[in-house]
């Protein structure tokens, strides 16, 4: 079989509602997913057993044992096709590691449907999804893209309404930080509040329904931000940076410590762009549009 590349896309959380931890170690969730143009490559290709490399963002500190999604993504397909796994996985990666975007659950994603294509399974994009969601809590989004309402742990998808496209600007912190590290100390920030059940906002919903990115911005909210302050305390400067250069809306994405940014366009993207840059309180910074389809097979 010829090799298979899927392009599998980011995402940044507009709202992240969280809600009390579960009996399962995971906490009930209700967000918001968009899925922007900052992408990775996976492409998968015949071998005579299970490998991974990996070049690009953050390479060199993706582990190739037997935690990478990417290989439990292969290994899980395999078994739910009655098949050996033998195939060799590349991924070529611009989304940044352990920074709140999704970019392990998106490799996984692209890994799924890589190996269905390389395999000729064919399955089917609802199944797809349901493996998906054993993977990790991301992961089914990462396949689905553009704008939607996760609940449960994030795996239950329902598809939002966003008219237009929105302007993003995403700042790169020198290092990541871990997602469980992060709902840790959002318990010990919460401990002994009740919490009600988590839910999305009308405002925001409403805001993407008209496409409006003022009231996106003013809309965009995310408890883990918090929490990721605390731990890293560095982060309020990026976000105060923004905010003064005029941004709609500021926040940590996920779990962060990426700081998101919404622009009212391109030309003001540009500006944040530059102003973060100089600011000297980040690694790096991109640009980036949402929503965008989530996993395609981009060459076959």
């Amino acid at each position: 079989m010829s090799p298979v590349t899927v392009r599998v896309p980011a995402k940044v959380n507009l709202e992240l509602v969280v809600g009390s931890p579960r009996s399962d170690g995971f906490h009930e969730l209700a967000t918001v997913f968009q899925a922007v143009s900052l992408y990775d490559d996976v492409t998968a290709l015949t071998g005579d057993h299970l490998t991974v490399s990996i070049e690009g963002e953050g390479a060199d500190t993706v582990p190739t044992d037997d935690s990478n999604l990417v290989l439990v993504a292969a290994r899980m397909l395999a078994e739910h096709l009655g098949v050996e796994p033998h195939a060799h996985l590349h991924v070529h990666k611009t989304i940044p590691v352990a920074a709140g975007m999704a970019g392990g659950s998106a490799d996984a994603a692209g890994a799924l449907l890589a190996l269905d294509r390389l395999w000729d399974a064919r399955l089917d994009r609802d199944e797809l999804v349901e493996l998906a969601g054993r993977i990790g809590s991301d992961v089914p989004f990462a396949l689905v893209g553009h704008t939607a309402l996760g609940l449960g742990r994030g795996e239950k998808l329902t598809p939002v309404l966003a008219r237009g496209h929105f302007h993003w600007v995403f700042a790169f912190a020198e290092d990541g930080l871990s997602t469980p590290d992060v709902y840790a100390e959002l318990d010990r920030l919460r401990a002994g509040s009740v919490l009600p059940e988590p839910r999305v906002s009308d405002a925001l919903m409403s805001a993407l329904r008209a496409g409006q990115a003022v009231a996106l911005g003013a809309a965009l909210s995310n408890d883990l931000q918090r929490a990721a302050v605390s731990l890293r305390p560095d982060l309020s400067m990026t976000l105060d940076v923004g905010d003064e250069y005029g941004a709609l809306g500021a926040l940590v994405s996920g779990s962060g410590p990426t700081c998101a940014f919404l622009a009212g366009d391109e030309e003001q993207a540009l500006d944040l762009a530059v102003a973060l840059t100089a600011s000297g309180t980040c690694r790096t910074v991109t640009s980036a549009v949402g929503p965008v389809a989530g996993a395609r097979v981009v060459d076959s």
